[in-house]
């Protein structure tokens, strides 16, 4: 017997706080107008100091299980994509194990910057067909402006905060995995990078350079390599599952910056009508930004029920990962 993948529910959660264009002039040497031709993005939203990435894991996951009636004990495993948590451990999926109640499950961080959601969903995905776990739980969230540069305004500018999660089980008449595919390029690693720094023995020598604890990026490079990169691997994944862009409803993408939305739907010849963008509002989410891309246009009716959906996403690593779902009404 092959054990299918079923999608049971997905919601998500945002930080409370607006952040517009306007209000950034009041720091920064820029403008709307600047903004929002370079990235598509019109405001963002941005936790507060007293709150973290794992507080909204947890509130989505929470807000996730009610959606799908389902209890804590419920779950066997949980995972959590997050890729820049404030804390190195205990990990985001043990405070969101004992915040839910589910004693049950094991628990792990999958870090793949903005691609994390995709590799957990093909790690949930995995190990649901080796008949070893049955009810997967998984939360991507991410702070990402707490460890941004606020007077870079060529990076700080692209970031929002948000958390997004599916939960899947193992099914025996139902698929929803369609394809997926992951792929990654570490001699692309310094395309985007965010260092920590911890203190050193007082017996070893102290460095004398400082590590800035923010994120660089090398924008060219990054949009070289999603347009160089992504469009043959989607082009592959639609060969091996025998789709056609005529069988694909919606074209979900990660949501990293309007101009390479636009340019990958072109280059892979997808309607302006398929391809689902909330960018404007939310900003870059990380590994949230897909999930909450779903749930978001099923709710305002942009997404109609059932649908066969394309994702599409990459990050820091350089990591990247596609898949072909389906979504039932039930969502």
């Amino acid at each position: 017997m092959t054990l299918g993948t079923k999608i049971v529910a997905i919601d998500y959660e945002v930080a409370t706080n607006t952040i517009k264009n306007d209000d950034l002039t009041n720091i920064l040497d820029t403008s709307d107008e600047w903004i929002s031709s370079r990235t598509g993005i019109k405001e963002r939203r941005v936790l507060s100091p007293n709150e973290t990435s794992t507080d909204l894991g947890i509130k989505v996951a929470q807000k996730t299980i009610k959606r799908a009636n389902y209890q804590g004990d419920e779950f066997d495993m949980i995972i959590a994509a997050s890729s820049a948590p404030e804390e190195v451990f205990p990990s985001v999926a043990c405070r969101i194990q004992a915040a839910i109640g589910a004693k049950k499950a094991a628990c792990f961080d999958l870090k793949a910057a903005c691609a994390g959601f995709i590799y957990a969903l093909n790690t949930a995905h995995a190990f649901i067909k080796s008949g070893l776990y049955k009810n997967i739980l998984i939360v991507a969230t991410d702070a990402t402006t707490k460890f941004t540069d606020w007077e870079d305004r060529s990076i700080c500018v692209l970031f929002g905060d948000g958390a997004g999660c599916a939960i899947v089980k193992a099914d025996e008449n139902k698929n929803d995995i369609i394809g997926i595919d992951l792929m990654a390029n570490g001699s692309c690693g310094d395309y985007i990078t965010l260092t920590t720094k911890g203190t050193h023995c007082p017996l070893v020598q102290e460095e004398k350079t400082q590590t800035k604890p923010f994120i660089q990026m090398k924008g060219k490079d990054v949009y070289k390599f999603v347009m160089t990169e992504i469009p043959p691997k989607l082009e592959e994944l639609m060969s091996k599952t025998n789709k056609t862009i005529d069988d694909i409803d919606y074209f979900i993408p990660h949501q990293s910056n309007q101009r390479m939305i636009d340019a990958l739907a072109q280059r892979l010849k997808i309607e302006d009508s398929k391809v689902i963008s909330n960018i404007e509002n939310y900003g870059n989410m990380s590994a949230a930004s897909i999930l909450v891309a779903i749930r978001e246009a099923i709710d305002t009716k942009k997404i109609q029920l059932p649908a066969t959906v394309m994702l599409s996403a990459f990050g820091a690593g350089m990591t990247a990962g596609n898949a072909i779902l389906n979504l039932d009404e039930n969502i």
